[in-house]
């Protein structure tokens, strides 16, 4: 995720808003400067010509529906879906009628409806009265994860009027449970960290630790935007004012997860009918804004096995970890996209990879081998500015020369201007208005990240 603090949290809600959005005028000039360039460098490319020509004929297009357009994965796929020819539809919840992405040349029309978390039942019918105005043929959730359960649900509703890459409700909940997760992995005959469900801190201080012999780190299993950063180490002395200070109840379960130490990977799958037809796989962090992909065979084969044995439709992606034997597990799966689909900027064949089956024995597509990796611009940034030497400054060129904005493109620059000076600094002004303060500005997902926030 792209976490981006500009000032400190010790300010008032009004400083931090105001002085936010100071500073992001003051970056205004840049924007635009990014966005000519950008322009000029696709007129000398184009020539008239898209970057790919749209490779299905116009009997095969199909009318897409793609929901979380706040978010630069929405605005990848509805680019890769635009390029090879189908008409894009964007949708949105209320609160973020602003979107930049709105303004992208491959959106054909902008929708907003309820907050599922809020209104599950408007949310569906939202959707449906959506379909069934624009014959809308597919459906392509890039959810949230408070809206990845909802958007099951809606799946249900709208599978009388057209296709859905979506898992049904019930994966969804296993999916989305840390615990259930790896617990059904192990009886899948994967190899997966312990984990036990936990609803009171007293079975955290119960537990004997010293029998078990591992470590331990503790996750809420309902998404916490915030929490979710916390990877503290069980056991360690004093821990009990810690794990009394964590809001686990029944409601609110979390899950204890044995400590794996290696090297971390995320790796996101597209598949259809138990087949993965996309994929992708970086070296990962809990803090990761980069992508650059790499091949892993034994996380291939891991993800390959049980996506077969689930007989899985949709997306889905993996926090994976590799030890130094070689051994993957599995820390969490999301089933939704992953940003890491950025990479897929210049591929052609996405369209075809989420709208068919594929032929027989056809290999699942990967991004492109001399593919530029991807960042945020704003997050990097942000790193330049704390910066400490001058090997750090050598790895943080490195990294901007050699890669490309995930958001910034010759032939769709418009939705770059529209994140940093529209919708950033309008939900700014909307905290401003209410006295409210944030975590931190998150524009690869395009939102204020805020203790109890969406």
């Amino acid at each position: 995720m792209a976490q981006i603090l500009f000032i400190s949290g010790r300010g008032s809600a009004v400083t931090k808003n105001l002085g936010t959005l100071i500073l992001l005028l003051l970056l205004f000039p840049l924007n635009l400067a990014m966005v000519f360039l950008s322009l000029v460098k696709n007129i000398i490319i184009r020539q008239g010509k898209l970057p790919f020509s749209p490779s299905i004929s116009p009997t095969d297009k199909k009318r897409i529906l793609i929901t979380g357009a706040k978010m630069t994965k929405a605005l990848q796929l509805a680019r890769s879906f635009h390029r090879d020819g189908h008409e894009v539809y964007l949708v949105e919840t209320h609160k973020y009628w602003l979107s930049g992405h709105r303004f992208s040349s491959a959106i054909k029309g902008f929708f907003t409806v309820p907050a599922p978390e809020k209104d599950s039942e408007g949310y569906c019918q939202g959707l449906l009265e959506i379909v069934k105005q624009n014959n809308i043929d597919v459906f392509v959730p890039v959810s949230s994860p408070i809206a990845s359960y909802y958007d099951s649900l809606a799946k249900k509703v709208l599978e009388a009027y057209c296709e859905s890459i979506h898992l049904d409700p019930e994966v969804t909940a296993i999916l989305d449970d840390k615990h259930a997760f790896c617990s059904k992995a192990r009886e899948l005959g994967l190899s997966a960290p312990k984990v036990f469900r936990i609803s009171d801190p007293q079975q955290i201080l119960d537990f004997d630790f010293e029998s078990d012999g591992s470590q331990y780190i503790v996750k809420s299993i309902p998404y916490d935007s915030v929490l979710r950063l916390d990877l503290t180490r069980l056991p360690f002395p004093g821990m009990e004012e810690y794990v009394r200070s964590l809001p686990i109840s029944p409601e609110k379960p979390w899950v204890m997860q044995e400590f794996i130490r290696g090297q971390e990977y995320c790796f996101h799958a597209t598949a259809r009918n138990g087949k993965i037809r996309l994929h992708c796989c970086s070296k990962s962090s809990p803090f990761q804004v980069n992508y650059e992909q790499v091949d892993n065979p034994a996380i291939y084969q891991w993800v390959e096995t049980f996506v077969g044995k689930m007989n899985l439709t949709g997306q889905i992606c993996f926090d994976m970890i590799q030890t130094e034997d070689g051994t993957v597990y599995p820390i969490e799966c999301n089933p939704r996209l992953h940003s890491a689909i950025t990479m897929f900027h210049d591929h052609p064949g996405v369209a075809k990879a989420y709208l068919t089956d594929g032929e027989l024995n056809e290999k699942p597509i990967t991004p492109l081998p001399d593919s530029k990796p991807t960042y945020w611009t704003y997050h990097e940034l942000w790193r330049l500015l704390n910066i400490r030497s001058l090997s750090e400054f050598k790895a943080w060129r490195d990294k901007v020369t050699k890669g490309t904005d995930a958001i910034l493109t010759p032939d769709d620059p418009l939705p770059f201007l529209m994140l940093h000076n529209w919708q950033i600094p309008l939900l700014l002004l909307d905290n401003l208005r209410r006295l409210k303060g944030w975590v931190k500005i998150d524009f690869n997902i395009g939102k204020l990240v805020e203790i109890g926030g969406d």
